[in-house]
Order: structure tokens, then sequence, then C-alpha cells
């Protein structure tokens, strides 16, 4: 199995009229003759319009579609179209915002009219541009992001900075190949794990011989995000650690026995992550506690000057104590606790 993965190819523009793809395709097969797997290939820019024009074409077939950050007023204007859109990612940034019922009803509007697209929606607090990653993702030059899937490279890793090693080896390996391209922004190094075994963050905790529970209270987090930050060649975007609840198969499995609650997220968010990331929520969880935490959130990325997201989802049927059915294959199903 190939350990060398790219997450995301994303390009930036600005103005979307011409061909985007053919640009990505190139850097896709650059990449893809270095031996890398490309999963996804993504498009993000702050015209809507244009990308509602170009979602669901037949040569955009599989493209990923990022809006990036739009206000309130934009999300209330086009909320009809990105509920039925096919994939356009969005998020809104509560920064400087006096948080009220408003900003949480997006939430539940989104799990009652089309509660697929909570997977595509975030909140962003001092948020990084230019990250590859959705719905985070915004943008603010034209160029194209790479953003990988690290946590495969531990495969075959008996320590932290053996698979440090072959972050570095990777990213010099991206920079060798782009290095003269006028329009690559550079590497989004964010640790982004997946489903199981070798794409699972918790996975490679346990093999380093910690249980979950106990690696929450050691500096092992925080070793991760310093090398990330401080070893990166080119950086772009977040650089953090992400802790998406339902993606990484084997942390949904710690949320189901109570081993990763909002609060401990928050915590390791705090120090080494980047928020709270597909995170469960029931239809019936009381809105003032989103607000709680949302409100919790702004004050502390403002506080530490931290960039940091939220992003809950549902599926629209499933409240606290039930089984989600997400039919969704980056997301785990669960019995949903409460917040």
């Amino acid at each position: 199995m190939n350990n060398k993965i790219i997450r995301t190819i994303c390009y930036f523009k600005k103005d979307l009229h011409g061909d985007v793809t053919t640009r990505i395709n190139a850097v896709a097969e650059k990449l893809k003759k270095a031996g890398y797997d490309i999963q996804t290939n993504r498009i993000c820019s702050p015209s809507v319009e244009e990308l509602f024009s170009l979602d669901g074409l037949d040569n955009y077939s599989g493209y990923l579609f990022g809006a990036g950050a739009l206000t309130e007023k934009e999300i209330e204007v086009n909320f009809d179209k990105l509920i039925n859109s096919n994939n356009i990612s969005f998020n809104l940034d509560l920064t400087k915002e006096n948080i009220s019922e408003k900003n949480t009803g997006i939430l539940f509007d989104l799990i009652s009219r089309n509660s697929t697209k909570t997977f595509n929606f975030s909140y962003v607090f001092n948020n990084s541009p230019s990250s590859p990653f959705f719905p985070s993702g915004t943008y603010l030059h034209d160029g194209f992001a790479i953003g990988l899937q690290p946590t495969d490279l531990s495969a075959d890793s008996n320590s932290l900075n053996e698979w440090f090693g072959k972050l570095k080896s990777s990213w010099e390996e991206i920079i060798q190949i782009f290095d003269n391209e006028k329009d690559f922004l550079g590497i989004d190094s964010s640790i982004a794990p997946l489903f199981h075994g070798n794409g699972s963050l918790i996975n490679l905790i346990k093999r380093l011989g910690y249980s979950f529970e106990k690696s929450t209270t050691s500096d092992l987090y925080i070793q991760m995000t310093s090398f990330i930050k401080n070893n990166n060649p080119k950086p772009i975007g977040l650089c953090g650690l992400m802790l998406p609840c339902l993606e990484d198969f084997e942390l949904a499995e710690e949320y189901e026995n109570g081993r990763f609650s909002i609060e401990r997220n928050i915590f390791l968010s705090l120090h080494s992550g980047l928020g709270i990331d597909t995170y469960p929520i029931g239809i019936d969880e009381n809105p003032e506690r989103v607000m709680e935490i949302l409100k919790l959130v702004q004050k502390l990325s403002n506080k530490y000057g931290k960039a940091l997201s939220v992003r809950f989802v549902s599926d629209g049927k499933a409240k606290i104590g039930q089984q989600t059915d997400f039919n969704n294959q980056y997301l785990k199903d669960v019995i949903i606790r409460t917040l």
C-alpha cells in the first residue's frame, strides 16, 4: 500500500473564467510521477456565483469547491443554492462578532434543511488563508497549495522522530518538484488523519505505547505541532494538528467510549490543534450550548491569537443517545453524546 498520499491539491483563483482544471491536472501528474496518490482536487474562490455555475458541470465532476468566508448576509441570500449544491464548502468568520442565536441558527437550519451540508460548513476564528483543507480554506492570492495525509507516512515508524524524518523528506521532495513554479503557494503541513490504521493519528499514538487518555496529558501533540510549524520549508495555511472526531475512525471510537469529550477536544486544540472538527451533534442539542461553545472558542482564539474552527456534523435524524446514519464514507457512525 502506498503511504505517500496527497489529501488535496487546491487551486485558489479570484476569477474563475477560463479553465482551471488543466493546471490542477498538470500539478497532479507531477506528483503522481513522484509516487504520490492524489485523493482530491479542489478549487477555492470568492466568486460565489461562478462556483455555482461550475458546480455539477461534467468537466468539473469530482472537484470540490470552496467559497471560503461568507458573510451572514451572503449565506442568507445564497442559502438555498448552498444547501442544494453538489460540492461547495463555506465558512463564517466569527472572530470579532458578538455571537448570537442568529449565528447558531445557521447550523440548525443546515441540520433541518439538508444535514449533509453540515460537513461543508464551519465557524472560523482568526483563520489562516490559503489552506487547501475545506471548509476552512479561504482565498487570499491566486495559486495552488498542497495538503498531505501525513499520518500514513508513519507506517513502520517506531518513534516520533522516525515519522518526522519521513514528513520532512516528503516536504522537501514536493518543494523540489514545484520550487520554480510561480503559482506554488506552499504546503499546509497540517496533520490530517483519516479512517483507521496508518491513516489514524490515534493508531499512531497507541503504536508509540500510549493510551489516548494518557497521551492527552503528555507533550506528544506539542512535539508534533512544533515540528510541522518549524520544519516545513514553505508553509501556507493552517499548519496545525487536526482532530476530526468522525474522520479519524479510531478517534471516533474514543468518542463513543467517552474519552473524547468536547472539553478534551478544546483542551487539545488550545495547545496543539485547530479546533472542533466533524464533531457529532444531536438534532435535539440545545442551541444555547452550541452558543456557549462558540463563545469560548472565540475568546480562546482571540486570547492566544490562534486559528481555531468549529465544525459540528449531523445526519438530520439522530438525537442524543441514538446511532447516526451519515451515509458518508468519510464519517464513522457513532452513538451521539450530549455536548
